[in-house]
């Protein structure tokens, strides 16, 4: 699965507990897309490509950052937003993780990355997520574009 060495836990420590939550999830509800990538099944893959466990624990840190979910208060307006997404879903945050590792996954294709344009990669779906996720029509996380990547 991508872990960096033989004990797994110790690839928790920058995204918790709650990144092996989101991957549990990801796995459960949609199933053929967590296989896609985890095979790495989809478009033209590169020779150095990313370690998938870890990419989904980095991908957990980058939603905490990016919602401000740590703060008291959000200070950004796209940590504004989320509420309104988890007042709608229980599972609001587990569902953004599916969704942004299907983005990550396609920017990775698009910019034909290697193994050293990990971060470059997670900076433009970070930034393409906060379009998304601020676009006026979006009401619910299924209203996200990219929601359209996941296959169950």
């Amino acid at each position: 699965m991508g872990w960096q060495g033989k004990d797994p836990s110790t690839d928790f420590r920058g995204g918790g507990f709650i990144s092996l939550e989101n991957l549990l999830f990801f796995a459960r509800n949609f199933p053929k897309s967590f296989q896609d990538l985890l095979r790495k099944q989809e478009g033209d893959r590169s020779v150095w490509e990313y370690p998938f466990a870890v990419a989904g624990v980095n991908i957990t840190f980058m939603l905490i950052q990016m919602l401000d979910l740590e703060a008291v208060k959000p200070r950004t307006l796209v940590g504004a937003t989320f509420p309104k997404f988890l007042a709608e879903n229980d599972s609001a945050f587990d569902l953004l993780y599916c969704i942004t590792f299907k983005m990550m996954d396609q920017q990775w294709l698009s910019m034909r990355a290697s193994y050293m344009d990990f971060n470059t990669v997670m900076k433009s779906t970070r930034r393409q997520l906060e379009k998304e996720l601020l676009l006026e029509d979006i009401m619910r996380l299924e209203d996200v574009p990219s929601y359209k990547l996941l296959t169950r």
